[in-house]
């Protein structure tokens, strides 16, 4: 960590995390509603952002929270909304206004158990949901996946920045693993010397300000003319591949690994331990989380698949990631799935059995 984000170090829930990133991002507004596990980040909001000289909004309903992100990143404002799981659902109708639109807005989805209310617990179910599309038509957004409550302050500033750098909406896909433990966060803000760093004239040339004396702009994404949507869905399928080029992923003991074991978010950090337990027996594993889910780093993984590496993907789901590991590498391998059901809490543990039993070929 440079000096420039050297900060105050403090001991913070995954949730207060998600926060102190927006407002370290310049966020000055919030529209949400309350749903478990995400209440500490409306919460902590209520009282932060007016004090930093912004808005904060308990809307009558997750769909009236998604059109008021919807209206203020219209006016280039800095602005987020968070729920979980259901409360996402019904959001999906707005965000595929707002990617229809090209309006940059930051989502958080703390992922609870499902289908339908499911439970309150950690899940990955909404894997599908977050990187297809979700709502209608032919849209992606960003999506983000923090393993650690450092990653749920970093990425919400990153966010921000990648939602005007695409004029896209850029989801932080967490879980109520990651939304309720506690761990040391350092603080930090973008100085001006950071590509991170924002000033006033971000998204001067599109905002919706009042018209003075410039010609007329108009923000839509209804297009009824004769070609017009063709177009505008070809130029938004350049500008998802174009996001190829900030996708990444953590390799972590890949370069000898016989069996690479692919897991993303919190069940990416505790297949790390197993990982870790693993190596000290003399198993050859290692672990390739992703971090960003779209784009998906396909790249990186299909070199791992190009070295001979066999592949395992883990899932707090029943099987949504492993169908893009399995393109991934599909010219040189495929990939063993893993999923622990949603309702049950996994520990490393847990995922010892599988991975020997992969790894031993049975």
């Amino acid at each position: 960590m440079n000096s420039a984000r050297d900060g105050e170090r403090i001991f913070i829930k995954g949730n207060e995390a998600v926060a102190h990133g927006a407002l370290a991002a310049g966020c000055r507004c919030y529209f949400g509603y309350p749903i478990t596990p995400q209440n500490d980040i409306p919460e902590l909001l209520s009282s932060l952002i007016p004090a930093a000289g912004g808005q904060f909004v308990q809307a009558e309903s997750e769909v009236a929270a998604a059109n008021m992100l919807l209206g203020a990143a219209s006016c280039g404002v800095r602005a987020f909304t968070s729920s979980s799981s259901p409360g996402i659902s019904l959001m999906q109708e707005a965000i595929s206004y707002m990617a229809g639109s090209q309006l940059p807005g930051v989502i958080v989805n703390m992922v609870r158990g499902g289908p339908g209310l499911g439970d309150i617990g950690p899940s990955q179910g909404d894997y599908f949901q977050a990187v297809k599309g979700g709502g209608h038509g032919d849209y992606r957004l960003f999506v983000l996946a923090p393993a650690t409550c450092q990653e749920a302050y970093d990425f919400m500033i990153e966010a921000f920045h990648l939602a005007f750098k695409y004029r896209n909406p850029v989801m932080v896909l967490g879980d109520a693993i990651l939304g309720q433990m506690k761990e040391p966060v350092t603080t930090w803000t973008p100085a001006a010397s950071d590509p991170l760093y924002h000033d006033d004239t971000e998204g001067a040339e599109w905002r919706l300000e009042g018209k003075g004396e410039r010609p007329a702009r108009l923000l839509k994404s209804l297009y009824l003319e004769e070609g017009a949507l063709a177009t505008h869905n070809r130029m938004l399928v350049a500008k998802h591949e174009s996001m190829e080029q900030d996708a990444r992923a953590e390799e972590f003991l890949c370069d000898d690994a016989e069996l690479i074991v692919a897991a993303f978010g919190s069940i990416g950090r505790i297949v790390k331990s197993t990982v870790r337990h693993l190596r000290g027996k003399g198993h050859k594993v290692g672990l390739f989380r992703p971090i960003t889910l779209f784009p998906f780093p396909t790249k990186q993984i299909d070199a791992l698949a190009a070295q001979g590496k066999r592949f395992l993907t883990i899932e707090h789901n029943t099987g949504q990631m492993v169908d893009d590991v399995r393109l991934a590498v599909r010219h040189h391998a495929d990939s063993a799935f893993f999923g622990c059901m949603p309702g049950d809490l996994p520990s490393p543990e847990d995922f010892v059995e599988p991975i020997l039993n992969v790894l031993e070929g049975k």
